[in-house]
């Protein structure tokens, strides 16, 4: 018999495929999706199961899932209390954002230069969401944003609508110099929920 966490994502991403076969537009598959997220992350078994779950302190993503038919992929954090996450962004890629267990807030920037040198850029605060477990934020292509952590520890899933790690480049901002600088995102840890 099936873990039932295993259970809960093999459902997940069941539910998932029908969305997306339904659906062609982005936009509104990451909005459907994030419907079906909130579920996930509220799911008995996977609040129960990420008790377990390893830290992934150092630049690092559990990896639950790569999708053969969609290309999305499934990834969870586990974060120590007050992490200071950096200012990044991803890319071309959608990302829904769940908290499972603990605080986190996000923060959202705009850019403010024109964006014609591409190691410079100037960006500034404008939105902060503190989430609760339940809560599953949307973060739409190149939006600039930071997790912040609370004073426990954190855990989310994160849903990305396509692989980036070692082949998009993604952005990090450094709010004091202005510098950008570009990496390939986390380091992806093989995880089972079985």
């Amino acid at each position: 018999m099936p873990h039932p966490a295993a259970s809960a994502l093999s459902d997940f991403i069941e539910k998932t495929h029908a969305v997306w076969a339904r659906e062609s537009d982005m936009k509104t598959r990451m909005e459907q999706t994030q419907i079906l997220l909130t579920g996930l992350v509220n799911h008995p078994a996977i609040q129960d199961s990420a008790k377990n779950w390893p830290s992934t302190e150092g630049h690092k993503n559990l990896l639950l899932h790569t999708d053969e038919k969609y290309g999305f992929i499934i990834n969870a954090v586990v974060r120590e209390p007050n992490r200071k996450g950096s200012v990044h962004d991803h890319s071309q890629a959608w990302v829904l954002y769940g908290l499972v267990e603990g605080s986190e807030s996000l923060e959202r920037y705009e850019r403010l230069d024109d964006g014609s040198r591409p190691d410079y850029a100037e960006v500034k605060l404008t939105g902060v969401t503190i989430g609760q477990p339940g809560t599953v934020d949307i973060v739409p292509p190149f939006n600039i944003h930071a997790e912040q952590g609370g004073p426990g520890r954190s855990v989310a899933m994160i849903f990305r609508s396509e692989k980036l790690v070692g082949r998009i480049l993604q952005h990090g901002y450094d709010l004091t110099t202005g510098k950008v600088t570009e990496r390939y995102g986390p380091t992806q840890i093989d995880y089972s929920l079985a």
